[in-house]
């Protein structure tokens, strides 16, 4: 005697903080009515909730005492507590809604429900990182008469967009008298809206350009000019940026770029006075340009890494790394005559002193269109449960 329980977002699982959540709610009596110990099987309820749950490293982040306040409904079985057995604490979570009471389902039925909520806009962006983690799902609380409440959980990844418009839609979008013909799709454009609006700004923010000029210097002089287009990115797009190696005073041998992203523990949180920056690596790039005039780099910003953000507990801020490699004494280039007939073999020195400088360029990675980011989502969005 078992329901089969299957729960599947159709769009993808990754979405926009002020988006609707759709996920349909399927709940099936497998056995056959062929077979002689079929029976029809009976659910009391079910319901459905968003709820995000926030899990921090003991040893980098200092929460307050949370005290002893427990509720004691909490205790028992049947009681929906969406965040029951999971890590950490739960900051954020949605009304539930009930999705059905009294459901009979007989041998081979199938019955589907349609669950759909606005994603919190005021919550946290998923992220896993070093010191902090935010973890989105949806939890489906389903009970038999007289048995224990049982939780089918379909995680998902939110982006957080700032400035995306929160519903409900603007006064001024519902100047048009609505077709009584049409009320399906234009609910379904209504819906649309707030996406289509952060889309259309996103793009608009990003597809700016304008060229950035710096001037790379050590102690000793010029090196290079450096050039980049923007420093604001989607998910998903190239950093693209030139070197001009023949403005410089001083020898360039070797010169990498990193993708990286910080994470910093605001200060009443850190576990240590003067706590160190966490620092990932989302990619690199490494050229030797000894003699070059000129180079360019291409980093890709990888799809499933997460926007900044600031919470009040951690900030997440990206920037470009530059590593160089000159030369203390000036290297000539070799010369090649111009009526040299025979080949010739040029050869590296065998000893160069030199030295080594970094610098930081601070960029903004904004979110992309969740249809794109749910292609490398390491969810699937569907998730089954047997009761």
């Amino acid at each position: 005697m078992m329901i089969e329980v299957v729960a599947s977002m159709a769009r993808g699982p990754v979405f926009l903080a002020g988006e609707l959540m759709e996920c349909l709610i399927t709940f099936t009596n497998p056995m056959s009515h062929l077979s002689t110990s079929a029976s029809s099987e009976m659910l009391a309820w079910a319901s459905a909730q968003i709820h995000c749950q926030f899990h921090a490293s003991e040893n980098r982040v200092a929460l307050p005492a949370q005290g002893n306040k427990q509720d004691v409904q909490a205790e028992s079985d049947t009681v929906l507590i969406p965040s029951r057995g999971e890590r950490g604490q739960c900051v954020l979570d949605t009304p539930p809604k009930i999705l059905f009471c009294d459901l009979r389902l007989d041998p081979g039925e199938s019955k589907t429900y349609s669950y759909s909520e606005v994603v919190p806009i005021d919550g946290p962006p998923s992220f896993r990182g070093q010191a902090v983690k935010y973890v989105y799902k949806l939890t489906i609380g389903c009970q038999r008469v007289n048995s224990p409440i049982k939780l089918l959980r379909v995680p998902f990844r939110v982006l957080v967009l700032q400035g995306m418009p929160e519903p409900p839609f603007p006064q001024d979008e519902e100047v048009s008298p609505s077709n009584p013909f049409l009320e399906e799709e234009e609910a379904s454009r209504r819906d649309a809206r707030p996406l289509e609006r952060a889309l259309d700004m996103l793009m608009a923010t990003t597809s700016r350009r304008c060229p950035h000029m710096f001037n790379i210097t050590n102690m000793r002089g010029k090196v290079a000019k450096f050039c980049i287009f923007k420093t604001v990115y989607r998910l998903g797009e190239d950093i693209i940026g030139t070197f001009n190696f023949s403005e410089g005073d001083i020898p360039c041998l070797q010169y990498s770029v990193s993708l990286q992203s910080e994470e910093e523990i605001q200060e009443q949180y850190q576990r240590r006075p003067g706590q160190a920056v966490s620092v990932t690596g989302h990619g690199r790039h490494l050229e030797s340009c000894l003699h070059t005039a000129s180079s360019h780099f291409s980093l890709p910003i990888p799809l499933n890494v997460t926007p900044g953000f600031s919470t009040d507990i951690v900030t997440l801020r990206w920037r470009l790394h530059f590593e160089f490699v000159t030369a203390r004494e000036p290297m000539e280039p070799p010369t090649v005559l111009q009526n040299q007939s025979e080949v010739t073999v040029w050869a590296g020195a065998e000893h160069v002193d030199v030295d080594t400088f970094s610098w930081n360029l601070p960029i903004k990675v904004l979110p992309t269109n969740p249809a794109l980011a749910s292609y490398v989502s390491q969810f699937t969005g569907t998730n089954s449960i047997n009761i």
